[in-house]
């Protein structure tokens, strides 16, 4: 009897201010593996509360797909690498089609020094 594993994928969204620390963010996550891939959804406008002002901004949503034993070492780079003090960091575990799921799992393997 074969047991059917269906991967989980934990998927993290931020927002950054420009396309320069967008592609940092990005470049430093793949290079380090912290996610298989990462989807700029684009241009985004955001208003918030903000050091008791509405605040209001043109941000980039950056959504990286990455696994379990990744995801908080990934949360752990975007909080150090971010250019913003309170950085939106949301992070949910989702169910990956059974080949994605193995390749996100893969890239995001520790790399083996030898």
């Amino acid at each position: 009897m074969t047991l059917n594993v269906i991967p989980s994928v934990t998927l993290m969204l931020t927002t950054v201010p420009d396309e320069d620390i967008a592609e940092k963010l990005t470049a430093g996550v793949l290079a380090q593996r912290l996610a298989a891939c990462v989807t700029r959804l684009g241009a985004v406008h955001s208003q918030y509360h903000w050091q008791g002002k509405i605040e209001s901004g043109d941000e980039i949503q950056l959504l990286f797909k990455t696994s379990l034993a990744r995801a908080a070492e990934l949360e752990q780079f975007i909080q150090t690498e971010h250019p913003y003090e309170t950085p939106e960091i949301l992070s949910w575990q989702v169910t990956a089609s059974n080949a994605y799921g193995q390749w996100v799992h893969a890239e995001t393997q520790r790399p083996i020094h030898v």
